[in-house]
Order: structure tokens, then sequence, then C-alpha cells
């Protein structure tokens, strides 16, 4: 595993992160405690540190399974990220709620489901510019990195080509900006990551193999269950990009290697990108995941730091 320091933090966390939205039971099943379990355990042994989750992952279910883990972990050998500004009511059905005490209230829920004193990074989860440019919600929040509850705040933007929030971040005290990236969707390059690197923001690359399309294991015309969010994107829009994975596929790929291996590396080579976050269903998949690193080379361009390597 390489690690990298994200941003102007003083966090370490591994190229490999874990996406955990799947814990909430919307991404086709739902999960117990013992799966859970094994896929952190899976995670560690893979050298990964870092926990991305959120507060309507379910109602703060992915944060409980979690919280229930770290609790019988060492809690400092884990990077744990979540988020706030929404709250989740049933399946891929959700309300915002961006009010400095709403915002409060979250923060302690998180606080409680995930069993921790802090957090180590609290995102701004996808609102509007609106609900962002409000400096009593971020006097709050500063208030709360004061009291120890929270070591770092960061903004989890919902376009990725969002670059009012992004340079912003210095106003606010955002030292991390979370954005999809993919192969398929390359639209943060011309923006948000040269504000990124301008402002020395540490980059988590979310959806980095592109709803699992860039998986390589589905053909154009492929149709998904009912209970998987993929069945509600556009059906032409999912048969180009199932068109270009099978150009992507015969025409990028090296010889030998596995299409979402590749996939995740193709993200860790951008000079602003620290870590991808990949969701996971099983240990097999962290350990794909967690392949990628391997071909991270030393001389990735970061600016503000170097790569170590365990």
């Amino acid at each position: 595993m390489k690690y990298r320091k994200l941003g102007s933090t003083n966090l370490k966390v591994s190229v490999i992160g874990v996406g955990t939205w799947q814990f909430g039971g919307e991404w086709g099943k739902p999960f117990s405690q013992g799966e859970v379990d094994a896929i952190l355990d899976q995670a560690a042994e893979s050298g990964i540190n870092l926990i991305d989750t959120a507060e309507c992952y379910g109602d703060h279910t992915s944060e409980s399974l979690i919280g229930d883990y770290v609790s019988r972990r060492r809690r400092e050998d884990w990077v744990i990220a979540t988020k706030f500004g929404h709250k989740f009511h049933a399946h891929l059905d959700r309300s915002q709620h961006w009010s400095p005490q709403e915002v409060l209230d979250q923060l302690d829920a998180s606080l409680k489901a995930l069993r921790t004193d802090y957090i180590d990074l609290y995102q701004f989860h996808s609102g509007s510019d609106e609900a962002f440019d409000q400096d009593e919600l971020w006097t709050l929040l500063d208030k709360q990195v004061k009291a120890g509850k929270i070591r770092h705040l960061g903004t989890s933007i919902a376009s990725n080509d969002n670059l009012h929030q992004t340079d912003s971040s210095d106003k606010v005290g955002s030292q991390v900006i979370q954005v999809v990236y993919n192969r398929l969707d390359r639209k943060p390059e011309e923006r948000v990551f040269p504000s990124c690197i301008r402002q020395n923001l540490g980059v988590l690359a979310r959806v980095p193999l592109a709803s699992g399309y860039l998986s390589g294991k589905y053909l154009p015309g492929d149709t998904f269950a009912e209970d998987d969010v993929r069945r509600r994107h556009d059906p032409e829009q999912t048969r180009l990009k199932l068109e270009e994975v099978r150009r992507i596929k015969a025409e990028e790929l090296p010889s030998g290697m596995e299409m979402p291996t590749w996939a995740l590396a193709w993200c860790l080579k951008h000079p602003a990108v620290t870590a991808v976050i990949p969701g996971c269903k099983s240990p097999e998949q962290v350990i794909a995941n967690a392949a990628a690193a391997a071909y991270v080379g030393e001389g990735h361009p970061q600016h503000w730091s170097g790569e170590d390597e365990a």
C-alpha cells in the first residue's frame, strides 16, 4: 500500500480507501455486521486506513456498522471521513438540512453512530451554493474543530465542475475536496483540479469505477436488477458508457491487467488526486482494489508531499 498526505491536513491516508454507500443497503443488498467486519478486516490487512461514509447511507446505518467495528479495534489506526446535510427517509429518498443547529445535531448523531469522540474529516455533502454560503454554518463547524469533535473539514461537491465551492475552500477552512472522477468522467481536470492544486487541497476521487461500469463485467445492452441504483440511469447513456468501456478495454488496458485495477491506478496518476474511495461488497473486492496501489509509482507528481509505502 502507498500513503499520501491529504492536502494540508496532518492526515496520512492510503491511496486506496473504502467507500461505504453500499453498507446503507441501497446497492443491491443489506449488510450484516459480520460482513462489514470481514470487509474492514481485509482492508486493514491490505494496508487501507481510509473509510468514507455519510449520515444518509441509511439512517446512519453505514456509520453504525463502521462504529461497531472500529469500537473493537484501535481507533487511531483509521481515518474516518463522513458527511453532513442530508437525512435518509427510505430507499433513495432523502431530505436536506443545512441550518447550523441541524448540522450540529447531525454531527452528534454521527459521533454516536461511529462510537467515537472525533471525526477525522467532516464533509459538506453535495449541497447547493446557497447552503454552502452560510457564514454561520462554517463558524459553527470551526467551533467544533476547536472543541476536538472534528479534526478537519472538507467539501463533497455534487457537480464535478463546482468551481465556486472549490475556490471558496480557503475562505471556509475546507481542506479537502471529494469529487466524482474516473476514466469516463474527466470534467474535474478542467477547473476543479487546478483550483485544488492552487490551494493545496486533498482530493478524494469517488465513483472511480464509474458505478461499476469500469469493472469490465458489463456489455452494451446489459440490464440491472430492479433494486440496483444503476437501473435508474438513462439507458442510452448507459449504453454509450459501456461502448466506451469496451473501446478502452481493447485499446488502453495493458495486457494481463484487470480493468478495475487499471481504472483505480489511472485516477491516482493525476497530480491532484490523493486517494480513491471505491465501494466494495466483499473482502475479495477489497483485495482487488488494493492491488491498484502497486501501480502507483514513487514518481507521482504531487506537489505538496511525497509518498510512503508499506
